[in-house]
């Protein structure tokens, strides 16, 4: 390569972004293994990146305009698309209401008793209190489900449900208070052009966020693509399409993104499982990439300045704002209990849309007297840092935690009906099984022999049914739905074993573990105690992780 050439120095470029990307993604990986671990969500790892990364580098603020600013937004389509996709609505569906007052009126009365605060208490100017209240109104739902699925949390009386749908809906409001207070600022707008703006983003969003669901379920039920890949990329399109086509036209395209996202994510289409679990790892990624640019975004001497008024804020939205929004629009409905009113007002995270939203206030290029980005940076920290680590514990006291209950069922991959799985033996002349009707097995509940294999051909097992020496016998049973790869451990034998030429129930594997089965070339060999094990074999062992 020439070391004298521009274009090879802006391929050195490219490379080492793309590297240092492969690196923040592999590292995100490791991390949320970790993060499961000791109770801290994974995303307070790439927003302290961010910050050191970007602390050597003040100039990368000037670039927030061009890039930061566009990245965030496709960002955070993808997030709310997502919470709509992913939520199920047969466990939405009996606390839609209180969830649709929660995310509009609820994130309302957070944002103005914010803006009283900062006005009264901080002594900002109107304006600037109210824009901090719009940007901090909206929960994040993403930070709170991965510790309540990590720690596998039920939660009583329909919380789960109530906590996804209120914070997988609110952010579109959040940014309508936003846009608003932004545009008083401005002076662009006035009273009139503000119902109007209002008008435009709730009718418009929701309106062409229903037609394009509606064509949307058309086409996925209508079309089969023989390539896998295909139906991701045009997930991917609808998704953008959802945000876009009501941006354009002055309606708010995050509702429109959300709004398509449930309805798709609950219609009855093929591979809803993969989808989510596709939808799953790039949300997971476009959270990392806004914290990460939020971390980089910071400049450490602005934050000492914001840490007093941060913590003031977050002090105050946490035990007075948020527990005066929730128990003003669910306290009504009686059937919430002090306890679940007070854990509810806990779980109020803040998070990505709330970086977002102040990422769009350092382009909108309005004079605040107050650093209003550094100080959402430090409640977003406090809050992932604080709040996030201390749920299952706030749970637990508040008598939230219902084992009975599974998180799960909040998701739209969940289902009741288990996958089923088939497998076969082949009986021999000694099995205990040759000669017996089927109905004399005693076989369990849930395990039916579906089919037998006699000579090449096949035999539909009935009760009488006699199996024969030969015999290779079909079952058919419920998947294990828990079973995870890392439980599986491949370990080959060496030319020098000592094992080799003993029989497989000499083999000294753990208590609690199981010699599955032995690749032995091209052959899976199901093992016995009296399998010999030979030079090359590769055992597969499954081990309780848990021992």
């Amino acid at each position: 390569m020439c070391y004298l050439c521009t274009d090879c120095k802006k391929g050195d470029t490219m490379a080492l972004y793309l590297l240092i990307f492969s690196i923040i993604i592999i590292t995100c990986v490791f991390l949320n293994k970790v993060s499961g671990k000791v109770g801290i969500p994974v995303l307070l790892f790439f927003l302290i990146l961010g910050f050191i990364c970007g602390s050597q580098y003040d100039e990368f603020v000037e670039l927030y305009d061009w890039i930061v600013g566009d990245i965030s937004t496709v960002a955070l389509i993808f997030i709310m698309f997502y919470g709509g996709f992913g939520t199920r609505w047969k466990s939405a569906k009996p606390i839609a209401v209180e969830a649709g007052l929660m995310a509009t009126f609820g994130v309302a009365l957070t944002a103005l008793a914010v803006g009283v605060f900062c006005h009264f208490i901080l002594k900002w100017e109107w304006l600037e209190s109210l824009l901090m209240g719009a940007v901090i109104s909206s929960t994040d739902a993403a930070t709170v489900f991965a510790i309540l699925r990590t720690k596998k949390l039920g939660l009583k009386n329909n919380t789960a449900p109530l906590i996804e749908v209120e914070s997988g809906s609110n952010d579109p409001m959040s940014y309508m208070l936003t846009t608003v207070v932004l545009s008083l600022m401005t002076g662009t707008v006035n009273a009139g052009s503000v119902i109007w703006d209002i008008v435009a983003q709730l009718v418009f969003g929701a309106g062409i966020g229903l037609i394009i669901a509606t064509g949307a379920v058309y086409l996925l039920r209508n079309i089969s693509f023989r390539n896998n890949g295909y139906d991701l990329l045009l997930f991917i399109s609808i998704a953008m399409i959802s945000y876009a086509l009501p941006d354009l036209v002055g309606g708010n395209g995050y509702l429109s993104a959300y709004i398509v996202g449930i309805v798709l994510g609950n219609t009855k289409i093929s591979k809803t499982k993969s989808l989510v679990s596709f939808f799953d790892a790039v949300t997971s990624l476009m959270q990392i990439i806004i914290f990460y640019l939020l971390g980089m975004l910071a400049i450490p001497s602005h934050l000492l300045h914001a840490i007093v008024p941060a913590l003031l804020i977050f002090v105050f939205l946490t035990f007075v704002a948020r527990p005066f929004a929730v128990y003003s629009i669910l306290s009504p409905f009686r059937k919430y209990p002090p306890n679940q009113l007070n854990f509810i007002s806990f779980v109020g995270l803040r998070g990505a849309a709330s970086i977002v939203f102040a990422i769009s206030i350092l382009r909108a290029h309005v004079a605040l007297d107050n650093d209003i980005f550094s100080i959402v940076f430090c409640i977003v920290l406090i809050s992932i840092a604080l709040q996030g680590s201390f749920i299952p514990m706030v749970a637990r006291k508040t008598d939230m935690t219902d084992e009975k209950s599974d998180v799960m069922t909040t998701f739209s991959d969940f289902s009741k009906e288990a996958d089923m799985t088939f497998g076969s033996i082949r009986i021999k002349k000694t099995s205990s099984w040759n000669g017996k009707m089927v109905k004399d097995l005693g076989l369990p509940p849930e395990c039916l022999i579906t089919l037998i294999v006699r000579d090449n051909d096949s035999v539909v097992a009935k009760g009488d049914t006699v199996i024969k020496a030969g015999d290779e016998v079909v079952l058919c049973a419920r998947s294990y739905q828990n079973m995870s790869s890392e439980n599986l451990i491949r370990h080959p034998l060496s030319e020098n074993s000592k094992w080799t030429g003993h029989k497989v129930s000499e083999y000294p594997y753990a208590n609690g573990s199981l010699l599955v089965m032995i690749e032995r070339g091209d052959d899976r060999i199901i093992p016995t105690g009296d399998t010999v094990l030979k030079k090359g074999d590769i055992l597969v062992i499954l081990k309780n992780k848990q021992l």
